[in-house]
């Protein structure tokens, strides 16, 4: 499971009805909106939560959430480390951790070289990018990240950001007025 935002009875039962077994949570960032789901999912699945230990101030707030006055229930501490390169065996997958900060200072990305997919958080969207002006952002860093981290990738790689549609580097390489 990769960032479970709000609404964890529909994660779970959409997991459920697919078969499939939580055996990781992991957050690309901690910002609310991409770990309000953290304790519920861990706690119905006994999963393991990874996080890049750049985010732990941000995911001990809440993600942020009193920016907004929005009720998030506290995340569990970390089991897992991220840091770049790091492999997470997921079934059949293999994730490659890339480290993608800008966003917030320890933002990862999931690589999955063979199926050519992406999970990038908040870095890069269909014809946009992450935004900088929260605390810890910093727009030399997420411009650095997309052009020397993402854009190294392949063009057929397919992004799954999160939010909106998906989009692939090389779209994004020939579309994207960021870039």
């Amino acid at each position: 499971m990769i960032d479970p935002g709000w609404d964890a009875p529909t994660i779970l039962a959409a997991a459920s009805a697919a078969g499939l077994t939580i055996k990781y949570v992991l957050n690309t960032h901690a910002h609310w909106d991409h770990m309000s789901a953290n304790a519920a999912v861990i706690e119905a699945t006994g999963a393991q939560l990874a996080i890049h230990p750049n985010e732990l101030p941000l995911l001990r707030a809440r993600g942020g959430a009193d920016l907004w006055q929005i009720p998030v229930r506290p995340s569990p501490e970390p089991d897992l480390e991220l840091a770049e390169g790091r492999l997470l065996a997921v079934g059949e997958l293999e994730l490659q951790v890339l480290l993608t900060p800008g966003h917030t200072p320890g933002h990862v990305s999931f690589y999955e070289a063979d199926a050519g997919v992406l999970f990038d958080g908040d870095v890069l969207f269909k014809q946009g990018i992450g935004r900088t002006d929260l605390p810890g952002g910093d727009h030399h860093a997420l411009m650095h990240s997309i052009r020397n981290v993402l854009m190294m990738l392949l063009p057929e790689t397919v992004v799954y950001s999160g939010h909106g549609p998906p989009t692939t580097i090389g779209e994004e390489r020939w579309a994207n007025p960021w870039l």
